[in-house]
């Protein structure tokens, strides 16, 4: 269950525009004026990962893939006519202010997961955008920032009544868990599977406290502690604003795996392509689910997605239990939006390409432009400064 490998620097597409934080351009000559139906967007996006390496970085493969995603967008969009500029973000937010309003784009395309290796950065972004009034497809930055702790995510979704697996947070080996085994343990502040590996599953305390010090020592936060459910699992991918549709279940078929290894999506099953891990978790569209199982986990995805706040697009995990109740183990905001993941899977199963994916991305946001949500203000006005930090 991998994505390929992000693009290197010698991969580049025409005509897409590509636009650094810290370069200027001159302003477009009046007559060059776009045709009426054609957006200009800019596409954001990370490379916090070209600063280190996979060697000595656990999330390198992760932040990377955001480059080769970027590309993808760029292209659909080019494709559809609009005119589309690859925008890099190397944390400088005062060089983005200025490439932003220079650009005067009718819209932004948000990929941006981190900054400066820190994913409790990636929120800055669209709350400079919201500042500047600039529309942008995904999430707010309240829903990212909160997206990201899963232990908050949690509180909330057991305050909404959601079916949510118990959990503590450690931050030292030694701190005392009053859980049962089997336990999970997973960083509090990634995603993409980042920090959890085949050792994550622990059914024992000298397990957990080994579990938690790689956590701690690789990752350098604490650890949100579950009670493993041990069963089925499914990604369900929603879509849509205001109302978002629930997308066809997909399930990880994890018959491959070695039969010691836990049922898991490790970081190896999404990053290593090739690995036992990746090979032994396979997704499959439309599982075989009674139909009032499958109502439930679409029902608790729907509840949960609410309660976070995601907006457009995001994928939401369900493990069933043995006892047919669905537990939602992580909601994704922003998800990936590689052509080939789950997102893009699911939406082809109702006819929507990868193209017409990314369309419906931006339409949303411009909807909320012409509804005057999130502080819009006209090009002018961003050129001249007003709506600036």
């Amino acid at each position: 269950m991998t994505v390929d490998a992000p693009p290197g620097p010698s991969q580049t597409q025409q005509p897409i525009a590509t636009d650094s934080t810290s370069a200027t351009s001159g302003r477009r000559p009046p007559s060059n004026r776009r045709p009426r139906a054609t957006k200009r967007i800019a596409v954001l996006h990370n490379v916090d990962y070209e600063d280190s390496l996979p060697e000595t970085d656990p999330a390198w493969a992760a932040r990377a893939e955001v480059g080769r995603v970027a590309t993808a967008v760029a292209s659909a969009l080019s494709d559809a006519g609009h005119d589309a500029h690859l925008v890099t973000i190397d944390g400088d937010l005062a060089s983005l202010r200025d490439t932003l309003v220079e650009l005067e784009a009718d819209c932004a395309f948000n990929l941006c997961e981190s900054m400066v290796g820190d994913a409790r950065l990636e929120s800055a972004v669209p709350l400079l955008l919201e500042l500047l009034g600039i529309p942008f497809t995904g999430s707010p930055p309240e829903a990212l920032s909160f997206g990201l702790r899963k232990d908050r995510v949690k509180q909330r979704l057991e305050a909404a009544g959601i079916p949510t697996p118990a959990g503590r947070v450690l931050s030292r080996p030694d701190d005392p868990c009053d859980l049962a085994f089997p336990l999970i343990v997973k960083p509090v502040r990634e995603d993409g599977s980042v920090g959890i590996w085949s050792t994550s599953v622990v059914g024992d305390a000298a397990s957990l406290r080994r579990a938690v010090e790689a956590v701690v020592t690789s990752l350098r936060q604490p650890c949100l502690v579950e009670q493993f459910i041990d069963g089925r699992e499914f990604n369900v991918a929603l879509l849509g604003h205001p109302t978002p549709r629930v997308l066809p279940l997909s399930e990880i078929d994890f018959a491959g795996l070695p039969e010691d290894a836990p049922r898991i999506v490790s970081y190896d099953a999404k990053w290593n392509s090739g690995s036992v891990d990746d090979l032994g978790t396979v997704p499959v569209m439309h599982p075989s689910l009674p139909g009032p199982v499958a109502a439930r986990v679409r029902r608790v995805a729907a509840d949960a997605f609410r309660a976070v706040g995601v907006r457009d697009y995001g994928r939401v995990d369900v493990r069933l239990a043995s006892t047919g109740v669905p537990y939602v183990v992580d909601v994704n905001p922003n998800c990936d939006l590689s052509p080939n993941a789950g997102m893009a899977r699911a939406a082809a199963a109702v006819g929507i390409d990868y193209s017409a994916l990314v369309g419906l991305l931006v339409r949303y946001a411009l909807r909320r432009r012409r509804a005057g949500v999130g502080g819009e203000v006209s090009p002018s006005a961003r050129s001249s400064g007003q709506g600036s930090l």
